[in-house]
């Protein structure tokens, strides 16, 4: 082996991070999570319902704690107080001009409104409900909005009877195939005549001094 190739060799060890070659990086903080701190952050619920914590809640049982936890911000009836969001109606408003994203209106799934009111709600005692009192003000947000009866009870078990009214509206981006005609081959015919730079901000006077301002105009 020739003396320029060992130490290409030697180079190249060098170069290879200690993680691709099978070793345990270590970078003297922190400390490895354990399985309680896991199951902490892995709360995610899929829309199907895999992954929703054990326990269930009444619309009835909701009114309670929304009235006492939640109307003081989102209203009695999700009507909203102030400029916080609104939580119910708004349907078929979507496609207008002045569009209303509500519960009922606007959400996919039920894991979306579920899983928000989970991490975030509260607002300021955030994950503070208990998966009884969670499950429960998502059965009242749905009632509000029409979509489950006053004695719906809401757990892992009657997860998937509800269905959000918008959820044909959400679909995967599509654009690639569906828009490929309108960028793929950009029109090069009929174009318009060549742009002609006339002036620069460098030499053309475009700041009005004081007596123009003054008058409202420009010299």
């Amino acid at each position: 082996m020739s003396r320029s190739v060992s130490f290409a060799l030697l180079l190249s060890l060098i170069a290879v991070p200690a993680f691709a070659q099978g070793k345990p990086r270590h970078y003297g903080i922190g400390q490895p999570a354990t399985s309680e701190q896991i199951a902490g952050w892995d709360i995610d619920v899929r829309p199907d319902g895999q992954g929703a914590p054990p326990g269930q809640g009444s619309v009835k049982t909701g009114e309670k704690i929304y009235l006492e936890k939640c109307a003081a911000c989102h209203g009695e009836f999700g009507e909203s107080a102030g400029r916080w969001p609104q939580l119910a109606q708004g349907k078929g408003t979507l496609a207008s001009s002045d569009p209303v994203k509500t519960v009922g209106s606007y959400y996919p799934y039920l894991s979306s409104v579920f899983d928000y009111i989970r991490r975030a709600m509260p607002f300021g005692d955030a994950q503070s409900l208990t998966n009884d009192e969670l499950y429960a003000v998502t059965a009242y947000v749905l009632n509000l909005n029409d979509i489950v009866d006053d004695a719906f009870v809401l757990s892992r078990q009657t997860w998937k009877q509800v269905k959000m009214p918008n959820q044909a509206g959400f679909f995967d981006d599509d654009r690639e195939k569906a828009e490929k005609s309108f960028w793929a081959k950009p029109c090069m015919k009929n174009c318009g005549p060549p742009v002609k730079i006339t002036g620069r901000a460098a030499v053309v006077d475009v700041t009005p001094d004081d007596k123009a301002a003054k008058r409202g105009g420009v010299e």
